[in-house]
């Protein structure tokens, strides 16, 4: 479980990202968290992992105030909080499997690492993961071979490898096409069902966001302004999050989106248009 009491963030600018930000997240459970740009919403995960320092509040992973923690043993909290990034931060040079056991930096010493000599059983959980995330052909491919989409598995394989109990996801889809994005989204929260993991799914596409995750939290001007479940997110409460704004269309996205998936054409996968 996942506990923010009263979280801020003010900048040096004096700029207000978080004002005092109050959920909890349990454990499997999948929370959009959607805004404007300059919401907060990248701000909130970083602060979760402390990547930004917090000005104020407490977070809490369990029953462990990850803001009073020291250098060390935020290191070690750490393994238990995996990042996924928009741009998803691969080693170029490196092929699939050796970014993927990068997952386990925080396990081995750094000469270990340094040779890239792991443990077998990393290896072996390694394998099994590229398979769940459907990279098995692609293992010893260099990571600039990949397209978008694999290279954003890469990334989740990465992330399941520590074997965390929380995902913090940033904008998991901003840099692919429609139907990848679809499928990224799929398997996230698929594997986050499968292993019961919280996560924190930073995201700009509204639709997407109803159409896969749990729970939707609206940020704007650094306040949570919605939270409750996708079907509740109307268009008051996206006028609400972002503006005034016909959103007619991206509810009806929405609402086509979440057709049931048997509803997809059984050859190519693509969603069949309703009739």
């Amino acid at each position: 479980m996942l506990h923010l009491q009263a979280l801020t963030k003010q900048y040096a600018t004096g700029d207000l990202a978080l004002g005092g930000i109050t959920l909890t997240i349990p454990a499997g459970q999948v929370v959009g968290l959607i805004g404007p740009s300059g919401a907060g919403k990248s701000t909130l995960i970083r602060c979760v992992n402390r990547l930004v320092e917090p000005s104020g509040g407490s977070i809490y992973l369990e029953n462990i105030d990850l803001t009073r923690l020291s250098r060390s043993q935020l290191r070690q909290a750490r393994r238990r909080m995996a990042m996924i990034f928009q741009e998803f931060a691969l080693v170029e040079r490196l092929t699939v499997m050796e970014n993927v056991l990068s997952g386990q930096l925080g396990y081995v010493p750094f000469w270990r690492s340094l040779l890239r000599q792991f443990p077998a059983e990393a290896v072996g959980n390694a394998f099994a993961t590229l398979d769940r995330v459907g990279l098995t052909d692609h293992i010893d491919k260099r990571a600039d071979t990949l397209s978008g989409g694999q290279r954003q598995r890469v990334g989740i394989a990465r992330a399941l490898l520590q074997n965390p109990d929380l995902l913090l996801v940033d904008e998991p889809t901003a840099s692919l096409d429609p139907k990848t994005s679809r499928q990224i989204m799929r398997l996230l929260t698929d594997v986050c069902a499968e292993q019961k993991l919280a996560a924190i799914i930073n995201i700009h596409d509204v639709a997407l966001a109803r159409m896969f995750v749990q729970r939707i939290v609206g940020l704007r001007y650094g306040q949570v302004v919605f939270d409750g479940p996708p079907e509740n997110l109307d268009a008051a409460a996206l006028t609400m999050i972002y503006g005034a704004e016909d959103w007619t269309g991206t509810m009806q996205e929405a609402d086509w989106g979440t057709e049931p998936y048997d509803q997809l054409d059984p050859m190519t996968q693509n969603r069949l248009v309703p009739a």
